[in-house]
């Protein structure tokens, strides 16, 4: 079973391929060095050329504040390179496997958010994914994984920012903002389990079990790293960003991937070896 993976090089992607290796797949490693997904002659090139069965759709643009501002780089890579993606496997009966967020919700709703729910983004950032999501679905063979609150050992992330902080004499934390934060592992083992188990077609929630807020998330990263700061909470409007961020990230998951917090500490245990 052959998989190409965009994004390769990215946080997700450098987790997700050797995984996807070790579960016995041909992986097809790509990356804009070597597929540029906004140019539509390089996509179908790439894929007439490999012929995979899957497409593992990581590439995208993540700066969420930034993309407020960038809104037209933010549309070219997470919109035009998705559609450009789904036409070709939609020509050559590939299963497309997209990366979306729980930014595509306005955070509005009170409890989980399932797969059945209607998308109502509240920033450019989810609005792309978004839009990227309904090219996705023009395909007859299409996964849509949904995360959120993503961090790796091999990328910028939240869990890395705070421990980078741990110093500072004061830290404050949004904690009106709930979500489920997802390791990278979380996520790539959500995908193959999709895969191996040929689950059916549609969209997905691959995202920690439980909730936390942010705040919450700091509090745990900091307990496990067994280090002393001081942690003050604070609200949204306190720490005001750019991109307007959905309060409730809350996705319902039906126990795909571990508790938040069990794979938080297996992340802050593997960094310390």
């Amino acid at each position: 079973m052959k998989v190409l993976v965009t994004g390769a090089k990215g946080m997700l992607g450098q987790d997700l391929c050797p995984m996807l290796e070790d579960e016995g797949f041909d992986v097809v490693e790509t990356d804009i060095d070597n597929l540029d997904i906004t140019n539509p002659d390089s996509v179908k090139s790439v894929l007439n050329k490999e012929h995979p069965d899957y497409v593992i759709h990581c590439a995208a643009y993540t700066n969420v504040d930034k993309a407020e501002e960038d809104s037209d780089n933010a549309h070219k890579i997470n919109v035009i390179g998705t559609e450009n993606l789904a036409k070709i496997c939609k020509q050559n009966d590939i299963t497309l496997i997209y990366i979306s967020t729980d930014y595509v919700f306005d955070g509005t709703k009170k409890g989980k958010y399932t797969p059945q729910d209607i998308p109502n983004p509240k920033n450019i950032y989810g609005k792309t994914k978004y839009e990227g999501e309904k090219a996705v679905q023009t395909c007859e063979k299409y996964y849509i994984t949904r995360t959120s609150w993503l961090y790796g050992h091999h990328g910028k992330n939240f869990v890395e920012t705070m421990i980078s902080l741990k110093d500072k004499e004061e830290i404050k934390v949004v904690d009106d903002q709930i979500g489920c934060p997802t390791w990278t592992v979380e996520l790539a083992n959500g995908i193959i389990k999709i895969i191996k188990n040929n689950m059916p077609y549609g969209i997905y929630h691959v995202c920690g079990s439980g909730k936390t807020s942010w705040f919450g998330f700091a509090k745990k990263i900091y307990e496990l790293g067994g280090y002393k700061v001081n942690l003050k909470p604070c609200t949204t409007q306190e720490y005001p960003r750019p991109a307007q961020r959905p309060l409730n990230s809350i996705m319902e998951n039906n126990k795909i991937c571990r508790n938040w917090e069990t794979a938080l500490k297996d992340y802050m245990e593997l960094r310390c070896e």
